[in-house]
């Protein structure tokens, strides 16, 4: 292609953005050929004003206006350097240093070509094409014109920005001054239409340099509330990447107790992109506020554990099994098949998963985990390698009431799980369990409890006869933020309707996780158990529920008792005010991971346990509540019934 033919299909593209329209409030979307037209009218000054003062020296300074081939030569030689370099592409109001050198690149392309053509013109013709002092100042002006025009251009749409856009706008300070909060300003700055007006930065470390980005640093001395309000902020935006747990709760305290908003800022380098990063910036959410320490994880072992292994989750489609799905989707997996029995939730977890992972290899399986011969098919069809047992009926009212679903889900569905995996020679079974499970005070942590005891039983019975077993390991935690129909989810929902909000009781505490922590350490000790471990996990401080409400509301924009009230409505059927994670006569030990605890515990004679369980499952299909309950009572001696009907029974022991 000849390059008159490039340089044609160059002025063509150029010039189809010549149908757009434009306002001054979309003048950053001005179209090609008017930016290179201005370019070119820079030049053109810049071209007179070297005539003007190479005249000036020769004395003949009524000759600067003509403009004759050489200086129509020297505007298409710049001109082409233009468009080779496309210095016309950008958004002038987004300019930047790759601009800049773009620029000096064309100017300095045009410089070299036209000294080249006038020492070829002197070697052809022997005499010069054009004085080599006009080329150097000409480049020189017109580099130094397209330049300042972008600065100014840009300097007069923040300006113009910055005041158009001041209604609604949030005065913050930003917490940080290392280059992920410098990265957040820039972003904020030049975000329409404009959410934040930067007021400065706040810095824990006085710092000699009193300024970023002609904004001051302010050094924080005593509570970040003072703060705030000394400078007339209404908001702070967290965006110090070396923040700790610790610290960033005392700030965020600190904030909502004087009534002032907190934004989480993204780390700019865990983004793929920086297109969305203003996005990124929202609220503190109450899962930051959790006084634990983020988990680190042996990436290593968990995917040595799943590689190239066919995983069975059952509860697939509840809140935990799905995180646990979308975990070990990031694995080299075989095939991954998701068990539910309820069919919604299922469909649209399946959905989810095909578009995130369509590489993947998926199977959801409708089915109940307490009908045997359907997973005797599925365990023959499929032949699980690693088992992650989530199914499970878990909300203490409703089992309380409705007690024979617990045993046959919670019970019989664990039992029948755990003796095809011994049937079919899965590698390893890990059960998901609660901290209800311990000192049980209603049905349904009694019957995890039970659920727990008997896969541990039916490993040490393999183990003591010598037999290659699946290994059994429990994982044992507490509440989960964000999981069906826990408590945070119903706080979001009657701030929406207006409040109250609703406690059981004042002082009532739990240990909380987030939904991907909690899956984490399940995937975590999966790997590092080797059959009977119960493992669990550390929740951190037990929180408050009336705290945790209090907090919620401020996170809304609220002031509790005053905009949103908090009303106390009693325990619910089998509610304790605590939760433990050992029993009175358990142990624990440590393992390599801080988080992750083994629980010492007695075991259970399988052959005895096996019995009890199956007069336990014979009650449940009669619908004999009151028999049934006291059947768990036998078989976990520790089960007190608190706040519940079944109260009398332990009276009656």
């Amino acid at each position: 292609m000849s390059i008159f033919k490039t340089i044609q299909i160059a002025v063509k593209q150029v010039f189809k953005s010549s149908k757009k329209t434009f306002d001054f409030e979309s003048i950053g979307y001005l179209p090609r050929w008017l930016i290179i037209l201005f370019d070119i009218s820079l030049c053109v000054i810049a071209l007179l004003i070297t005539s003007y003062i190479i005249t000036n020296v020769l004395d003949k300074p009524d000759h600067y206006l003509e403009f004759g081939k050489i200086e129509y030569l020297i505007i298409g030689v710049n001109t082409l350097f233009f468009l080779f370099f496309r210095t016309y592409a950008g958004l002038i109001r987004h300019s930047s240093f790759i601009d800049a050198i773009k620029f000096f690149l064309a100017s300095a392309g045009t410089f070299f070509s036209l000294l080249i053509l006038n020492y070829v013109f002197i070697f052809l013709e022997g005499e010069r094409l054009l004085p080599i002092s006009k080329l150097v100042i000409y480049f020189s002006i017109s580099f130094s014109f397209l330049f300042l025009f972008r600065v100014l251009v840009k300097q007069v749409f923040e300006s113009y920005f910055q005041y158009a856009n001041t209604n609604g706008v949030t005065r913050v300070l930003i917490y940080g001054s290392n280059t992920n909060a410098i990265a957040i300003a820039n972003a904020l700055k030049s975000e329409i239409p404009s959410r934040f007006k930067i007021i400065g930065f706040v810095s824990p470390k006085k710092d000699e340099s009193k300024q970023i980005l002609g904004l001051p640093i302010y050094y924080l001395r005593k509570n970040i509330s003072v703060l705030i309000r000394a400078y007339k902020a209404e908001a702070l935006i967290l965006a110090d990447k070396n923040l700790s747990q610790e610290e960033r709760i005392t700030i965020v305290d600190d904030c909502l107790d004087h009534n002032y908003k907190v934004f989480r800022a993204p780390l700019v380098s865990d983004l793929e992109d920086d297109k969305n990063l203003t996005n990124q910036i929202q609220n503190i959410q109450i899962e930051d506020l959790l006084e634990r320490s983020p988990i680190v994880l042996d990436n290593k072992l968990i995917a040595k554990e799943l590689f190239n292994k066919t995983v069975l989750v059952t509860g697939g489609a509840g809140s935990i099994g799905s995180e646990i799905i979308r975990q070990i989707a990031n694995y080299q997996t075989k095939k991954i098949i998701i068990l539910d029995q309820a069919e919604t939730p299922l469909y649209q977890i399946e959905s989810e998963l095909r578009f995130e992972f369509p590489e993947k290899d998926f199977d959801c399986i409708i089915a109940d985990v307490s009908e045997y011969k359907n997973l005797d098919h599925l365990f023959n069809r499929y032949k699980p390698e690693v088992i992650y047992h989530a199914a499970a009926y878990k909300h203490v009212p409703l089992m309380e009431n409705n007690p024979s679903e617990a045993i046959f889900t919670n019970v019989l569905g664990s039992k029948n799980l755990a003796d095809l995996s011994i049937k079919y020679n899965t590698e390893k079974f890990v059960m998901v369990s609660t901290d209800k499970a311990v000192n049980p005070s209603n049905v349904m942590g009694a019957s995890k409890r039970i659920a727990e005891m008997y896969v541990q039983a039916l490993f040490f019975k393999h183990k003591s006869d010598n037999v290659k077993t699946t290994n059994f390991i429990t994982t044992r935690f507490g509440n989960v933020l964000g999981s069906n129909g826990s408590v945070v989810p119903l706080f979001k929902k009657q701030i929406q309707e207006g409040g109250p909000l609703t406690i059981t009781h004042p002082d009532i505490i739990r240990y909380f996780m987030t939904i991907p922590e909690a899956c984490q350490l399940v995937l975590e000790a999966g790997a590092m158990g080797n059959g009977g471990e119960i493992f669990i996990f550390d929740m951190g401080k037990a929180v408050k529920i009336i705290d945790l409400a209090k907090k919620i509301i401020k996170l809304a924009g609220f002031e509790p008792y005053k905009d949103i009230d908090i009303k106390t409505i009693g325990l619910r059927p089998g509610e304790k005010l605590y939760e433990e994670l050992l029993s009175d006569t358990s142990t624990s030990l440590p393992t390599y991971h801080e988080k992750i605890m083994i629980a010492k515990v007695a075991i259970a004679t399988h052959k005895e346990l096996n019995s009890e369980i199956e007069i336990l499952i014979d009650f449940a299909r009669e619908f004999d509540n009151n028999k049934l309950v006291s059947q768990m009572k036998k078989i976990v001696p520790e089960f007190k019934s608190m706040n519940s009907i079944f109260e009398s029974l332990d009276k009656n022991n």
